[in-house]
């Protein structure tokens, strides 16, 4: 029996309404035709949604429309709220001429696919081989609910985000070898890097409409090369970097089309016809093409410059750029915590020191903080982050990471006080940490016990950190739109308030948890020749205090000004 199921006319694609409401599945016409009308895009898990983005919804746009040559032609597009009548037409005419290599279960082109893959034995595995989620082999996420043995039965809908995340962010190391793939050895694979996405942080930004959203993600240019097709016109047995055959190659991508839909796997669905519809119950992932290193091209991620190593910077090597690599995010570290790199605008990134790295932020953030004036400085735009965290030699996922902050476009402005203001609230963030660590640190030398390892178990300063992180998106929230340097010295002083409770509050746990023979306290040596130190509870709580009040300087000015005008 033939199935079918066409990205394009089919509803895969959640999406509620611009206005609100519940959620319904649109299909790829219909998202793109009216993504004015529609918000947030919604996914079972976040690394979906750039997936969808990159492998369909944008390579559509940039091989229907091409991409605006400049920032004045980027308004153009967005000033209207909606494509124009014009673009409405080249993507409707697009979508008809291409709807054959849109469909998931096509028996010569299926969607991300290769038609007819198979092994010498012919097996296949349980469809949750490509569910992030779910407990495969080597690969057991945690607090799962399901295991190996459990069967999966995905709908087509389900299919389609699955599949697109595999190729995104599929785990590394050994594959299924497949049948016409010259380098298959013993049925199987090995040296397989994980999915394209794997080794970046992804920056993704978001607007009010998904029309917005797709315009914002989308950078400015020159429009694709010949050369560079998105994967669905890579299709042909004689084209050497074709997607439809079991062969892969170590390549660099041919451009924005290629790189958003690389195909880092060769795939095969096995749908099946059930009481309940058309189900995928099988799948077979095998190796696929092989990206050398992220190219600077990339538009989604933040950079990390090297270190020079003695080497001439970058502005004084005759232009030369020295060596970067895709920023990574950290399992259970806010996204706020890396405002050094998310406002590092390309214009003047953080240059990297003989021994510290640089950072640059991502083009697209980069390109939308050159859009201020014409976007607004209230503009809603949020930043959303996400990545993966592997395990195992990168065998296993042991987390997925996401995080969403609102971000005032003003603070993308290289010279801006806002820019200053809110990295300063981040240093100080780190600083209250540091310094409770500091507190706890001391109060465990008081009681003659070693202070807790950097790296081994939660030091107090996460605590710290936690009771902050919801201080710091309202203030993000609050500087939107904000100009005057008296207002962002305003908004500075209430959060170093609300900051200065907060973290006493933390402090405060550690001092009533002090047994009272601490207070004798404890000499430690410092070393030959050195007086012996003394560790005491009163000397520990007086050092932060005193840290906190040098961090804090606003709050504490004003505290003690209230406290002298109450002595007078």
């Amino acid at each position: 029996m033939t199935h079918g199921f066409s990205l394009t006319d089919d509803p895969w694609l959640l999406l509620p309404a611009a206005a609100g409401g519940p959620a319904q599945e649109r299909s790829l016409r219909t998202a793109l035709l009216e993504a004015h009308e529609f918000g947030d895009l919604a996914v079972e898990i976040p690394t979906q949604r750039p997936a969808v983005f990159r492998q369909v919804l944008l390579p559509v746009i940039l091989d229907a429309l091409g991409r605006p040559a400049d920032e004045r032609e980027w308004m153009k597009w967005y000033s209207t709220g909606q494509w124009s009548q014009e673009q409405r037409l080249t993507l409707q005419e697009y979508l008809d001429k291409h709807q054959g290599l849109f469909d998931l279960f096509d028996p010569v082109h299926p969607f991300g696919q290769v038609a007819g893959l198979s092994t010498a034995k012919g097996e296949t595995k349980n469809a949750g081989l490509i569910v992030a989620t779910a407990a495969t082999g080597n690969n057991v996420p945690l607090f799962t609910s399901r295991t190996e043995g459990d069967a999966f039965s995905l709908t087509p809908a389900q299919a389609v985000h699955w599949l697109l995340h595999t190729q995104c962010w599929d785990t590394a190391a050994i594959k299924t070898g497949a049948l016409g793939d010259p380098q298959a050895k013993s049925g199987k694979t090995v040296g397989n890097p994980t999915g394209a996405l794997g080794q970046m942080g992804v920056t993704l930004l978001a607007g009010t409409t998904l029309f917005e959203t797709l315009l914002l993600n989308i950078p400015v240019g020159a429009p694709p090369t010949s050369t560079d097709l998105p994967q669905w016109k890579r299709r042909g047995l004689a084209d050497p970097r074709s997607a439809g055959t079991p062969q892969w190659r170590t390549r660099a991508p041919e451009g924005l089309l290629d790189l958003w839909t690389w195909q880092s796997r060769r795939i095969r669905l096995f749908p099946e016809a059930t009481d309940e519809g058309v189900r995928v119950t099988r799948v077979l992932v095998a190796a696929g093409d092989r990206m050398p290193h992220t190219p600077e091209t990339e538009p989604h991620t933040m950079w990390r410059v090297e270190p020079t190593g003695g080497r001439k910077s970058a502005k004084s090597n005759g232009g030369t750029t020295l060596p970067r690599r895709p920023l990574r995010l950290q399992p259970g570290k806010a996204a706020w915590r890396g405002l050094d790199a998310l406002l590092a605008p390309e214009r003047q990134f953080r240059e990297a020191g003989e021994k510290t790295s640089g950072f640059a932020t991502s083009k697209v953030l980069d390109q939308a903080g050159g859009l201020v004036l014409e976007l607004g400085e209230s503009y809603p735009l949020r930043v959303e982050l996400s990545g993966v965290a592997y395990g195992n030699q990168s065998a296993v996922i042991d987390d997925v990471m996401f995080d969403a902050l609102p971000l005032p476009l003003a603070a993308l402005e290289a010279d801006s006080d806002i820019r200053s203001a809110l990295l300063e609230v981040a240093e100080q963030a780190e600083q209250l940490a540091t310094a409770v660590n500091h507190l706890s640190a001391d109060l465990r030398r008081a009681l003659g016990t070693e202070p807790i390892p950097w790296d081994k178990g939660q030091r107090p300063g996460e605590l710290v950190l936690h009771a902050l992180d919801p201080l710091v998106r309202r203030l993000l929230r609050g500087m939107r739109g904000v100009e005057d340097l008296e207002r962002i010295e305003a908004g500075q002083l209430a959060w170093e308030q609300l900051a200065w409770r907060r973290s006493w509050e933390i402090a405060d746990r550690l001092l009533q948890a002090v047994p009272v023979g601490a207070f004798v306290g404890r000499g430690t040596a410092q070393g030959e020749g050195k007086p012996e130190r003394t560790h005491r509870v009163p000397l520990a709580e007086a050092s932060f205090l005193r840290r906190r009040a040098e961090i804090l300087h606003r709050a504490d000015a004003v505290r003690r000004k209230s406290a002298n005008s109450d002595n007078e």
